[in-house]
């Protein structure tokens, strides 16, 4: 296993490089120095600006510069254009307000729909079935955005101008948040994590269930499955022991490919409820040319997913013993 592990790791070195040079030369199509000195400045402010950001050095120089500042990891020191801060410390600022929303919110998802999934497919073609279909198909045809807006709306504003006490807040206020893991005190969390969650979880579990409810329905039609039944095993345990336990190839692949998201974020949901985690932080960086923010970031983004790709072949073969990693 750790062979294969290790040659995995050196086959994904290369993508990781060409997606931080895609992604650095694609950065620099736009000059930030322009819109930081503001309107007319001379040409002795561009150059000097210039030098202080490091943008006038060779795009080469520039790329290697930054790979070497990522294997110094421990003496991260590269600071934001913009706040003029380390961006190491931007992280670790941000990842436990990302981590406060999307864990709930990958194992609500994860447990609901597999749990609909198998109850529609062992009620296939019934009304119960139909039901729960045509409620995820709902779902999924509407915006993520109508969501948002809907659940602001009616889930925060609306309420809390009719109930004095009403927890859920329409966004993060900025002067609670003292302390990185403010958001994990429960009333907090409450208050400003609760509502978004449950957004993300409605999103989400339109998909997912339809998935689930596919893998399991092609589960159902396993001999194995008719050899339980016939052997007098209740319906519970042939779709929670027998079944559940068959299916968790395809179920480790889906909740493997969210996982990046409980650290990267949900960029929409914590821009519009201002949740200081990694999505907002990146948006914010991205709309003022933020380099050393965004390449930061994005190389960490391309880490957690080569990772959860290893990590999911991993898991494949400790789920299934069929499975040899090769």
């Amino acid at each position: 296993m750790w062979n294969y592990i290790v040659r995995r790791t050196l086959y994904n070195i290369p993508v990781f490089l060409a997606i931080v040079f895609l992604l650095m030369l694609a950065l620099r199509v736009n000059d930030p120095v322009y819109a930081m000195l503001g309107k007319n400045p001379s040409e002795a402010e561009i150059n000097a600006r210039r030098a202080e950001m490091g943008l006038d050095k060779h795009f080469i120089e520039q790329y290697f510069r930054f790979l070497w500042d990522l294997l110094r990891f421990w003496q991260y020191e590269v600071r934001s254009f913009e706040q003029d801060r380390p961006v190491g410390d931007m992280i670790l600022d941000a990842i436990p307000a990302s981590i406060a929303v999307m864990a709930p919110t990958l194992f609500f998802t994860a447990l609901i729909s597999i749990v609909v999934g198998l109850i529609s497919a062992f009620n296939r073609g019934r009304w119960l079935d139909r039901t729960l279909m045509f409620i995820a198909v709902i779902g999924m045809s509407i915006s993520v955005l109508v969501y948002i807006i809907m659940g602001q709306y009616f889930g925060a504003y609306w309420p809390s101008t009719q109930y004095s006490d009403w927890p859920f807040k329409v966004s993060v206020d900025a002067s609670v948040g003292e302390s990185r893991w403010f958001l994990y005190h429960p009333a907090n969390w409450i208050a400003f994590c609760a509502l978004p969650v449950m957004i993300n979880v409605t999103v989400a579990l339109g998909y997912d269930t339809r998935f689930y409810r596919a893998v399991m329905v092609e589960e159902t039609r396993r001999d194995y499955i008719r050899t339980a039944r016939a052997k007098g095993c209740g319906t519970a345990r042939v779709m929670f022991v027998h079944m559940l336990k068959n299916a968790m190839i395809p179920i480790i692949t889906r909740i493997m490919i969210s996982l990046p998201f409980v650290v990267t974020g949900s960029i929409l949901v914590e821009f519009y409820f201002n949740i200081p985690g990694m999505g907002r932080t990146l948006i914010n960086a991205i709309r003022t040319s933020d380099f050393p923010v965004v390449q930061t970031f994005t190389a960490l983004f391309a880490a957690l997913f080569i990772v959860s790709n290893i990590l999911t072949d991993v898991l494949y073969a400790l789920a299934d013993p069929r499975v040899r990693l090769s």
